[in-house]
């Protein structure tokens, strides 16, 4: 089982098990941390990526993309495309299969909850906002971000020998500075594999899945992993 295959699904989905699991506990009615705030989501959400990083690394993959987003950067800057197609398959599987245990975490919590957007905003992102443009350069500025500066940590002028913690740090730093408009999915995989699962969980009270948005934080994200890579060929 110590294959790159699986170490991008287990790191997706302890990403998101930790990620969505705070945006659950600070939004779903009941949780001893409702109303907790931005801080509280951007801080779990930064700690998340953490273990996601370091629980992909052990096991097997040591690249720890978690991100199709990053896995495409990374092989643009590189050349080597092929394990684009095993890896995003597996991020994709990892952040399904997260959002699902985060919907049996929180079981009693779903139905007392009222508001059906809040319900699908433990799932995937939403604009504050709805501008499909301005949302589109927003997701593309923040995967720019993390793209470079992940390629930045990994250059030699650096010499970083523990890269993690600091990743989660620019996690936390992109969702505090750059996260309002979008919710900051930066993230296809984050985005798509739990707005699946909420489409066919049986969540009592729930709207639709906000297909319309969906490409949003699909195409953004890889627009500025594109821009990143290009820019960081020389790093």
């Amino acid at each position: 089982m110590h294959t790159p295959f699986f170490g991008e699904f287990m790191g997706t989905l302890i990403l998101v098990l930790l990620g969505n699991g705070v945006v659950a506990a600070v939004l779903l009615k009941g949780s001893k941390a409702e109303n907790a705030g931005w801080m509280c989501i951007t801080a779990g959400w930064a700690f998340a990526v953490v273990c996601g990083v370091l629980t992909a690394i052990a096991c097997g993959s040591p690249d720890a993309h978690l991100n199709p987003a990053v896995t495409l950067a990374a092989s643009i800057k590189s050349g080597d495309f092929s394990n684009v197609l095993t890896f995003i398959a597996a991020q994709l599987l990892g952040a399904t299969a997260g959002a699902v245990l985060v919907w049996l975490h929180y079981l009693p919590h779903w139905e007392p909850t009222v508001d059906p957007s809040l319900k699908l905003g433990c799932f995937s992102t939403a604009p504050a906002i709805r501008s499909p443009g301005a949302n589109f350069i927003a997701e593309a500025i923040g995967t720019f971000v993390l793209c470079f500066v992940v390629f930045v940590l990994g250059s030699k002028a650096l010499n970083v020998s523990f890269a993690p913690p600091l990743v989660g740090m620019l996690v936390w730093s992109i969702g505090l500075s750059l996260g309002g408009p979008t919710g900051y999915a930066i993230n296809p995989a984050r985005d798509l594999g739990p707005r699946i699962a909420y489409t066919f969980l049986p969540i009592p009270g729930k709207k639709g899945s906000d297909w319309g948005y969906a490409l949003v934080p699909i195409l953004g994200p890889c627009a500025g992993a594109v821009a990143a890579a290009v820019l960081a060929k020389n790093l």
